[in-house]
């Protein structure tokens, strides 16, 4: 199955902007899109596994908890944390990569930082 990802409202939209640009077939929703705005971590993980959406995020400090948490009850379509740090140039290659070199299977109930 092919990769799809949800931007959490925290993620810099140029990061989804610049993926768009240069691969507009990826299906990569903005949290706006998503409804994401206002919800809680466990809430926005329920929507991307509802919409079997990896979900790509900044906040290192309390998903990766609350991940953890969810898989303990069901199944999720993974987590990408990217630090804030990193060059946009960077995260938009690993994006691209895991998204061109990857199958949505490969992800489920994965936490994983980037890059890789």
């Amino acid at each position: 199955m092919t990769i799809r990802f949800q931007a959490d409202a925290d993620l810099k939209q140029t990061i989804v902007r610049a993926i768009l640009r240069r691969e507009p077939g990826m299906d990569f929703q903005t949290a706006v899109a998503g409804g994401l705005s206002g919800l809680t971590d466990p809430e926005v993980l329920a929507v991307a596994a509802r919409e079997r959406r990896i979900l790509v995020s900044h906040d290192k400090r309390t998903m990766p908890y609350h991940f953890s948490e969810f898989i303990k009850g069901q199944s999720s379509p993974g987590l990408l944390i990217i630090p804030q740090q990193i060059r946009i140039a960077v995260a938009v290659e690993e994006l691209l990569l895991i998204w061109s070199d990857s199958e949505a299977e490969e992800w489920v109930n994965r936490i994983c930082q980037l890059p890789l």
